[in-house]
């Protein structure tokens, strides 16, 4: 099996096998904590331009399976694993992870302390790393190449994520209280068009530039806007084109939508120390006390304190850490969260707040 590596930008370096792709892989190096469901974490538009280690030790062991996949491709830069699994069980599986990564060009390390690696993660932050099978360079060549990468701060990767054009998905079960949705592709994941339209909706999804004229201009019922990568305060467009829809339109934020409507709103956003990756993050409803467990995928927070609270109620918060994970307007039909309610992979505690949403509507 042929060697690699693992370098980091303060010059950290981790040797195992590849498992993937044996071209190098650069991207922000962080962790997430799901036990299952890998593939739909390496097909999530958010993870664009990031090396994913899964803290879980045993992963590929069912495979492939493409119904399950949240986009078209495998959207991470890289994977770092305990362990690969060459050989799924699952009667399911259509390809055993290893082979699907190396037929999609993807870089992917296994064989490695992944604790230790985790642990520096959490107390030095997330950093830039490089997966390479090229043992002739130095570290310190391999550094300097690292530190010419761009920074996830300041970094617009939604124009890399979202679609081209315009589709529409259909009411699962059409009728008369079907509700006229638009949804804004920032890196959209395929569950959350799926539980719209279990939830009687007609999904219709637009490329994140489009003018919010456009969408006026079309009497949908309600607006949502989706998850998607990289730093939500460089995308100004998004931001721009949701001022023109508050008040206006029932509109639902889910992770970078929850960012972008906290800046649209006035507030301001930051970068978290490691993020929050994972399906087991505890998040407190403030309204009723009640905790649902959540899939997340974030390394941006918005700023509880800069948002205007005689217009804004905070509704939900981060148990592990107080970061604010929902908030609704006071006077517009306005509801955002930061966690993912659709799942995928991850507990099913949320799964709500779409007719929560199709409520809001109907209101």
């Amino acid at each position: 099996m042929t060697r690699a590596r693992l370098i980091l930008e303060d010059g950290t370096s981790y040797e195992g096998d590849s498992s993937g792709s044996t071209g190098d892989a650069i991207g922000e190096v962080v962790f997430n904590t799901s036990i299952a469901g890998y593939q739909e974490i390496l097909t999530d538009p958010s993870y664009r331009f990031q090396i994913i280690v899964m803290t879980s030790p045993h992963i590929g062991n069912y495979g492939i399976e493409s119904v399950v996949a949240q986009s078209g491709r495998p959207q991470i830069a890289g994977l770092i694993v305990r362990e690969m699994s060459e050989h799924p069980s699952n009667h399911l599986s259509e390809i055993s992870l290893p082979a699907w990564l190396e037929e999609n060009g993807v870089a992917a390390l296994s064989g490695i302390d992944t604790r230790a690696l985790t642990r520096r993660i959490r107390s030095e932050g997330a950093m830039k790393g490089m997966i390479t099978t090229r043992s002739e360079r130095s570290v310190d060549d391999l550094v300097s190449e690292l530190r010419l990468a761009p920074s996830m701060s300041g970094l617009d990767l939604v124009k890399e994520v979202t679609s081209t054009s315009t589709f529409t998905v259909p009411d699962e079960r059409p009728g008369p209280e079907t509700k006229r949705v638009a949804l804004y592709d920032f890196g959209a994941k395929r569950d959350i068009v799926r539980h719209l339209s279990r939830n009687g909706c007609e999904v219709t999804v637009f490329p994140a530039t489009t003018p919010a004229d456009e969408l006026l201009a079309l009497g949908f019922d309600g607006v949502v806007l989706s998850n998607g990568p990289g730093d939500p305060e460089p995308v100004t467009y998004a931001r721009d084109n949701i001022q023109q829809l508050i008040g206006r339109l029932p509109i639902l934020g889910i992770c970078l939508g929850h960012q972008l409507l906290g800046l649209a709103l006035g507030g301001k956003t930051y970068k978290l120390k490691f993020g929050h990756r994972g399906g087991n993050h505890p998040v407190k409803d403030l309204r009723t006390g009640s905790v649902e467990i959540t899939a997340q995928n974030h390394g941006f927070s918005v700023d509880a304190d800069s948002l205007r609270q005689s217009e804004i109620e905070l509704t939900h918060v981060n148990l592990n850490d107080g970061t604010l994970e929902g908030f609704r307007h006071r006077s517009h039909p306005i509801i955002a969260v930061q966690y993912h309610p659709e799942a995928a992979p991850g507990p099913h505690d949320s799964f709500h707040l779409f007719e929560d949403f199709v409520s809001l509507m109907k209101r």
